[in-house]
């Protein structure tokens, strides 16, 4: 069971778990209980459920209780966010009840592409937060590529001073360099409170987005030592290193995100990493071709050289 709810204070990588399926499509809770083993054999500090990663949009009401059940009762101390993101208020409020019934520290929202202008933004949380209730503690998931939203720091700022139940905010609009440098200034004005800010389009931005004062990533990298490994360089002053680390993973940080492929390349590697049983994704989703595969085993192989001439001695796929 997680400790306790979800705060202001949280840091660390909260990574964007898979769902896994069995080849012909079904949940299989199997590799939910193996793969929530692998990610924290990686050391992660707690886990984001039914995000757009997780493909909870193809999975049935019980099917998302059930993987959210699944990984709480394996997380022991880890904090599990889960994802309740919905256009209609009620249906986001149902889920998010049941799985902070089931042991969830906090749930996800992210606002429905149909919103429009900043009173649109506003009105939309101020009315998810009414339902929600205040003992429930919110993320407020800012992905404009693929929300069509865009916030605004002025009014994600208002709605950190009139709802204390946002406690967090996933980080994700890109360039948003300057936007977390904004929100972080706007925190030192009297009586603004400071919330958590875990980053993610992949980890792109992983390094400079930490300089900025992000408290650490909420992003799905088939690699999470590496997340792990960078936030705790950092936070114990050694930059430089982390940079250098950092820059050993580039080259498939930058591969994931490509559109369209990017969770197909993800649970391959999460599959060969023995994550996974399968790297299948629900219908409708994509495949890997003989030769993205091909690009794959290049960049693993050039991965495992990089590590090896650092001096780090950790094989980047499973054997």
């Amino acid at each position: 069971m997680s400790s306790g709810k979800l705060t202001e204070q949280a840091k660390g990588v909260f990574i964007i778990a898979a769902t896994p399926f069995t080849d012909d499509g079904a949940l299989d809770l199997e590799s939910v209980d193996s793969l929530t083993d692998f990610y924290l054999g990686c050391g992660v500090h707690g886990f984001t459920l039914l995000g757009m990663m997780g493909e909870a949009h193809k999975l049935t009401v019980e099917e998302s209780l059930d993987v959210v059940k699944r990984v709480i009762r394996r997380a022991g101390d880890r904090q599990v966010i889960v994802g309740v993101s919905h256009a209609g208020i009620e249906n986001l409020r149902r889920l998010a009840h049941e799985v902070m019934v089931a042991g969830a520290a906090g749930v996800m929202v992210a606002p429905p592409p149909a919103l429009k202008g900043d009173d649109g933004i506003y009105n939309y949380y101020a009315q998810a937060f009414a339902a929600l209730g205040s003992d429930i503690p919110v993320v407020y998931q800012d992905y404009p590529q693929a929300t069509g939203v865009y916030l605004p720091t002025a009014v994600f700022e208002r709605l950190v001073d009139d709802f204390k139940q946002l406690v967090m905010l996933k980080h994700e609009d890109a360039p948003g360099l300057a936007k977390l440098t904004r929100i972080r200034e706007g925190e030192k004005k009297a009586g603004r409170r400071r919330v958590s800010i875990l980053v993610g389009n992949g980890g792109l931005y992983y390094p400079q987005e930490l300089r900025r004062g992000a408290d650490g990533a909420m992003t799905g990298f088939a690699w999470p030592e590496m997340l792990v490994e960078v936030y705790d360089l950092f936070r114990t002053g050694k930059v430089e290193e982390a940079e250098d680390l950092f820059d050993i993973y580039l080259p498939l940080v930058r591969h994931e995100v490509q559109p369209a492929i990017g969770l197909a390349l993800r649970k391959e590697v999460l599959f060969r990493r023995g994550a996974i049983k399968s790297p299948k994704q629900r219908a409708p989703g994509s495949s890997l071709t003989t030769a993205d595969r091909a690009e794959l085993d290049s960049l693993i192989t050039r991965l495992d050289r990089r590590l090896a001439a650092a001096g780090r001695g950790r094989k980047a796929a499973a054997e």
